[in-house]
């Protein structure tokens, strides 16, 4: 697939997304190249349709992106609930496990999703697959004694790699961390994998999203296939 045909996926999922946001709500925007298709049409129905709704996001891109539409963007300790979270993610299987994190935002939008009524992701077809892993696994760890949580991943056979920008500089995300991806290919065993993770002194957060979204919009080539989440009902 092409990038021209995957985003046109991408659109579709996120047209269809912005659909469940409706005047009055609170919603949580995610990060990555689908959310930013979603918030485009967010944009659109606030101009054309004068939608009205306060919006949380999970990164300062889409914080910007969002403000420039007239959105209103509150912090995520000024609102009482979120009404639904609509996030991408980089892979999902048939367990509604998912990995996210390739956009560095992975904390705060698992900050955002955990406090959420309802949780969508919107992803093109090819995120869709039978078991998650062959997309790195991204862990953010604090800059202090990074070196030496490598190391321990290392050892432990999870293929770490610090996660550096086009200058070759660690990239950091919204909270100043780094990120070190897991090449691990496929995950057959993820609550586990994620208890370890989460209890290795030095990682704040992993981007396993365990059985946690109730809703996946896919952008399919015949139009966008909604499936839901049985264990969630």
């Amino acid at each position: 697939m092409d990038k021209a045909q995957q985003d046109a996926l991408k659109k579709a999922a996120g047209i269809e997304a912005a659909k469940l946001i409706h005047s009055g709500m609170i919603a949580g925007l995610g990060t990555g190249s689908t959310v930013r298709f979603l918030v485009d049409e967010l944009g659109r129905r606030v101009k054309e349709e004068g939608l009205e709704f306060t919006g949380v996001t999970t990164s300062r891109r889409t914080q910007e992106q969002a403000e420039g539409y007239g959105i209103k963007i509150v912090d995520i300790d000024d609102v009482d609930h979120i009404d639904v979270t609509i996030d991408g993610a980089d892979e999902v299987d048939k367990n509604f496990n998912g990995i996210k994190g390739g956009g560095a935002a992975l904390l705060w939008e698992k900050i955002v999703a955990t406090n959420s009524n309802k949780i969508v992701w919107i992803v093109d077809e090819s995120k869709v697959v039978d078991t998650i892993g062959k997309f790195p696994l991204p862990v953010e760890v604090i800059p202090f004694g990074a070196g030496q949580v490598i190391k321990k991943f290392e050892a432990k056979g999870y293929k770490p790699v610090l996660r550096l920008d086009a200058d070759g500089k660690e990239v950091r995300t919204d909270e100043n961390n780094f990120v070190v991806d897991l090449h691990l290919d496929r995950i057959d065993h993820p609550q586990e994998l994620a208890q370890d993770l989460i209890t290795t002194v030095g990682v704040v957060e992993h981007g396993l999203f365990l059985n946690m979204v109730d809703q996946v919009i896919v952008g399919d080539p015949n139009g966008p296939r909604i499936l839901d989440n049985p264990n969630k009902k």
